[in-house]
């Protein structure tokens, strides 16, 4: 008998479940710990890796003023790539290997924190890029051993980076995302400072919210744990387990969170609660889905984003075509959602309530219902914080649906993680549904 309601042991499979996350400090101030965190870990020499833009604010500032108060040696990179390319983990990798760095902090969204994931991991272990990529693209090899201390310090509201064991990246050549997983990967510390999001541009509130929302989201309707087979060796448990109680009471409270604080955050810049909140949000939906997983609508994103022509997004930097990765999520979740209704019925019309969707009269164990409460919920909050409708939004169209579904079928750790099976038949339906939210 399971003593978890909902998790019900099945023969053979797995029965039970791993917990990991980063160390957290949440509050203001938390950069200005950055120095006293390495230093204690040993640190004499550390690389801090952020953007162009970013290297010219307070928040970097506050770090290299801590780490020479500390005594750690500091050397800036700020060339990261806003959604990082193989060419940007390549070019930080390069310049990590040539410092002799015995300790890293990371400063940004996702981009800053999954660029110096990669640059700790090839300056650490020298390899071709793809070895460590995600199979079938990349080799998908093993971590080889232990990387050195990296502080991440987030300064959106979304990315959960800082919590989580995986760098994403596009790759140019196959236009397409892909990204590296590993436990190893995890940074050693969390420093979340939620003051950095009260200057943050509307719509990267949005995108990044988004990507809270979603992270919860998929974490919360992923496949079960207990529906994986039992690894013959505990040490070949995946980091992407799927569900389980620990992944659902994160995923819960940021569902809950960005139901009330989201479209706040986005259409009032005063409204410090809100992103403070969303900040908050943002760290649970990391730590759950880097133990559960996310699945569908992440998958898509990857194609989404790789293929892009010409949509630009206002508020990020200008000059190339970008569709930033929490948009190029959510544009594809009403569609996916109404799919995987009918694997838990129940839990996607309690995530629909927690948005904020009215669901008296919804019929709890009717897919139907669920799928549809879910769907209008994603789309009242998207509608309300000007997020693009749908995947024809930005830019694609029936025509680009066959290109889309191949590039999403190969992300197999997302896809083997969702509540059904899907093909790439189905993967071109989900398209097909995703093209118009309303």
């Amino acid at each position: 008998m399971s003593c978890w309601h909902g998790y019900a042991p099945i023969e053979g499979n797995e029965a039970a479940f791993r917990v990991d996350a980063s160390a957290v400090t949440f509050g203001p101030g938390a950069l200005g710990e950055a120095g006293s965190h390495l230093r204690a870990a040993g640190c004499r020499r550390a690389l801090v890796v952020t953007d162009p833009w970013l290297a010219r604010t307070p928040h970097v500032d506050a770090v290299l003023r801590s780490l020479r108060a500390a005594a750690v040696d500091a050397v800036l990179y700020d060339r990261v790539h806003v959604e990082p390319t193989d060419r940007s983990f390549r070019d930080a990798a390069a310049f990590a290997e040539d410092g002799a760095f015995d300790g890293y902090v990371s400063v940004g969204g996702g981009s800053s924190i999954d660029t110096c994931k990669a640059a700790i991991l090839y300056a650490t272990y020298p390899a071709d890029l793809y070895a460590y990529v995600n199979a079938p693209i990349g080799e998908g090899r093993a971590v080889p051993g232990p990387l050195p201390p990296h502080v991440a310090c987030p300064t959106t509201c979304g990315t959960g980076s800082e919590c989580t064991g995986i760098a994403v990246f596009d790759d140019l050549a196959l236009r397409v995302k892909t990204g590296i997983a590993s436990r190893a990967l995890r940074p050693t510390h969390a420093l979340v400072d939620p003051t950095c999001t009260e200057t943050l541009p509307a719509m990267v509130v949005a995108a990044s919210g988004f990507d809270v929302l979603c992270h919860a989201l998929e974490s919360f309707t992923a496949r079960p744990f207990v529906a994986r087979v039992a690894p013959a060796d505990a040490a070949a448990r995946p980091m992407s387990q799927g569900r389980n109680p620990w992944s659902d009471v994160g995923s819960r409270e940021a569902l809950r969170i960005a139901g009330e604080t989201l479209v706040r955050a986005v259409t009032d810049p005063s409204d410090a609660e809100a992103r403070h909140a969303l900040a908050w949000g943002a760290t649970l939906a990391g730590i759950a889905f880097g133990n559960a997983g996310v699945h569908l609508p992440h998958a898509m994103s990857y194609s989404i984003a790789g293929l892009v022509r010409d949509y630009v997004c206002p508020g990020y930097p200008e000059g190339a075509p970008l569709v930033p990765h929490g948009v190029s999520v959510v544009v594809s979740a009403p569609s996916v959602f109404r799919a995987t209704a009918g694997t838990s019925p129940d839990r996607h019309l309690q995530a629909a309530a927690l948005l904020g969707a009215d669901v008296r009269g919804a019929r709890p164990d009717h897919a139907s219902d669920a799928g549809e409460a879910l769907a209008g919920a994603l789309a009242r909050l998207m509608r309300a914080t000007s997020i693009p409708n749908g995947v024809g939004g930005v830019g694609y169209g029936d025509a680009d649906v066959e290109p889309l579904a191949r590039g999403a079928i190969v992300q197999k750790r997302l896809v083997d993680n969702a509540p059904m099976k899907v093909d790439e038949d189905a993967m071109r339906a989900l398209f097909r549904g995703a093209m118009r939210v309303w």
